[in-house]
């Protein structure tokens, strides 16, 4: 019985001390669990006709010191990346191999998210107004809220050799940021987008998986 209540003991013992240093390495406290937020459903209809938008599209870079609606960056967030057939495995932005390596970032004023198009959610992955933190020019500091498309180029497999992974990543930010920007101003908005910035601020700024690489940042705002 002695053996049996010593045995207990120890093992009790062991676990207070690995849920300790687990909480200590931050591994199970509370501050560190995703915060996922499901979107507002996108609009398939809008006020603008695609000509039309594609006539006023215009690089801006100076904004209305005004926030987006959460049907606004559900929006654009669709149009960048989202879900566009029922079985879930197209998205509005073609992919060489419907590899689809981009994964997209929405920095807003009051926090930083990451868009997961299957579930048509931000998960938030950083608090407080990261957009100076960025590295990027003025505009991205001043816009209510800041694209960031960067990508996993190891999704693509071994037989596509390193030039191809990445000319095919660049190629579909292209689609990707076109479709931001028209439908930035198909929402009475307006967009500019950047390739001047800091890779290494960009990846600290959002704590950034070591295999996911910048590629492209987007200003969206009301034009001024």
């Amino acid at each position: 019985m002695r053996k049996y209540v010593i045995s207990v003991t120890l093992i009790f013992i062991f676990i207070l001390v690995f849920v300790y240093n687990q909480k200590k390495a931050g591994s199970v406290s509370a501050d560190t669990v995703p915060q996922v937020t499901k979107l507002p459903q996108p609009a398939k209809k809008g006020a603008m006709s695609l000509e039309e938008a594609i006539q006023k599209r215009r690089s801006m870079r100076a904004y209305k010191n005004q926030a987006l609606t959460k049907e606004q960056v559900s929006q654009i967030l669709w149009a960048a990346q989202g879900i566009t057939d029922p079985d879930g495995k197209k998205r509005a932005a073609p992919s060489a191999m419907a590899m689809y390596p981009l994964e997209i970032y929405a920095v807003c004023p009051e926090a930083a998210y990451h868009y997961i198009p299957k579930d048509h959610a931000v998960e938030k992955v950083g608090d407080g107004d990261l957009r100076k933190s960025l590295g990027g020019q003025k505009t991205s500091s001043e816009a209510a809220m800041v694209i960031v498309i960067t990508a996993v180029p190891t999704l693509f497999s071994s037989r596509v050799d390193e030039n191809n992974k990445m000319k095919f990543i660049y190629l579909e930010a292209g689609h990707c940021a076109q479709n931001i920007l028209l439908q930035a101003v198909a929402l009475g908005l307006a967009g500019v987008p950047m390739a001047g910035y800091s890779e290494e601020s960009i990846s600290k700024a959002l704590s950034l998986p070591a295999d996911r690489k910048p590629i492209y940042i987007i200003s969206v705002g009301y034009p001024q």
